[in-house]
């Protein structure tokens, strides 16, 4: 791999992270509930918690999936 080629990725994968962070950042603004859906895992103790948060999780993976195919086409 070439230092250009390996300049792509890098750029591609920073544009990737600085998108999710805005629509996170927008989606706590607005009030999307990600973090708190239905289907997120939450046990409580009398002295303890335990917090998945699952359903977010694969909302956020089919998310960055479609984003991440998105992207790479724009580099084939």
């Amino acid at each position: 791999m070439d230092v250009g080629n390996f300049g792509k990725w890098l750029f591609g994968f920073g544009l990737l992270v600085a998108v999710v962070g805005l629509l996170l950042w927008l989606g706590s603004r607005i009030g999307l509930p990600i973090g708190r859906l239905p289907g997120d895992i939450q046990v409580s103790g009398e002295r303890w918690s335990f917090y998945f948060p699952l359903m977010s999780c694969i909302v956020l993976s089919a998310i960055l999936t479609v984003a991440l195919n998105i992207i790479l086409r724009f580099f084939r």
